[in-house]
């Protein structure tokens, strides 16, 4: 795809689709957005929230970062990008749900077992990765003997869902709407190979297909 693909798509969508959802985005613009939902997914190019779930604009609020992962609360005064994110949708925007969702084949994960040689050049990539350390471990202390690689990598993209659900609840926000039934966490697993999605049960401690 080139560049001018893209122009040549926004005057595609500006004459076709955009007329469909004109007098939504009206109202958008007079009332400001008020999505009840917070989407947290993969920058992965193959991960298209809108696409997928097919939602209309200011449905969601969407956070996308390498790998789906979420960093632990902190009070330090770093640039916390994905964080500002978090705390916009929850203590402004005052969603209803938070969806951690996770995909098959994705890089991050990969990643965690094959990290790049020349580490000097991914500073910050390697950092970010170690968000999903607990993950890997846990895979390999589970099922490393039991599995060969790319259904180690499967598990590894489903537990780190549930590790990056455990993150967002070390938001003192977060766990205190959670606790107060005014905010629901969600973790999803996205196949690519089929556009399907899978949604944790808590209860039966697995992913399955939601009614």
């Amino acid at each position: 795809m080139h560049i001018t693909d893209l122009i040549h798509g926004n005057r595609h969508f500006q004459k076709v689709r955009f007329p469909h959802y004109e007098e939504d985005m009206s109202a958008l613009v007079r009332s400001g957005q008020k999505p009840q939902i917070l989407f947290i997914g993969c920058s992965d190019s193959r991960v298209t929230p809108d696409l997928m779930l097919d939602t209309k604009p200011g449905d969601m609020f969407i956070l996308r970062n390498v790998g789906n992962f979420v960093p632990p609360y902190s009070q330090n005064s770093d640039f916390h990008g994905s964080s500002a994110v978090i705390e916009y949708a929850v203590s402004i925007l005052n969603v209803r749900h938070i969806i951690l969702c996770g995909h098959s084949h994705c890089g991050a994960c990969r990643n965690l077992f094959e990290l790049p040689v020349d580490a000097k050049n991914y500073i910050h990539l390697n950092k970010w990765l170690e968000l999903g350390e607990s993950a890997r471990n846990e895979a390999v202390a589970l099922h490393g003997n039991l599995m060969d690689r790319e259904q180690l990598y499967r598990e590894t993209e489903k537990l780190s869902i549930l590790h990056q659900l455990e993150n967002l609840l070390t938001f003192p926000e977060i766990e205190r709407r959670v606790e107060a039934g005014e905010l629901s966490l969600h973790g999803w697993y996205y196949q690519i190979e089929d556009g399907s999605i899978l949604c944790y049960d808590g209860n039966l401690r697995r992913f399955i297909e939601p009614e």
